[in-house]
């Protein structure tokens, strides 16, 4: 049986981006996850320890929010290492993340990156 956490439609304002103003007034990002790990056991035991806490999983991925990137591609990298590194029960990861109204002169809602990842196939940060 396949079992994900999700977390769906996280609001942030951050300051990622190429363009000098994004860097100082930032822009609103939105982000969507889908976790896979086996919370088998907190299905019989009602114990959040035998599961992996979507609060403390927000609370990652706003610590690395808050740090300031160019690339969405570099901030997204950085999330999904973040919660491989502190949810060792997580095995799968797909990521959302969309800057909203970027400045990039288009009548566009959201541009951004989306990754599909596995423990056993993520990429080594540098």
């Amino acid at each position: 049986m396949k079992q994900y956490i999700l977390l769906q439609n996280l609001h942030f304002h951050a300051y990622h981006g190429v363009a000098p103003q994004e860097q100082l007034v930032g822009n609103d990002f939105t982000i969507n996850l889908r976790l896979g790990t086996d919370f088998s056991q907190a299905m019989e035991s009602d114990n959040v320890n035998d599961t992996v806490s979507y609060a403390d999983i927000f609370t990652a991925v706003r610590e690395e929010m808050n740090i300031p990137s160019k690339l969405l591609e570099h901030v997204a990298g950085r999330i999904i290492h973040r919660l491989y590194h502190d949810f060792p029960t997580i095995q799968e990861i797909d990521l959302i993340l969309l800057k909203r109204n970027p400045p990039m002169n288009a009548d566009i809602d959201a541009a951004g990156v989306e990754l599909h990842t596995t423990r056993t196939n993520t990429f080594v940060q540098k």
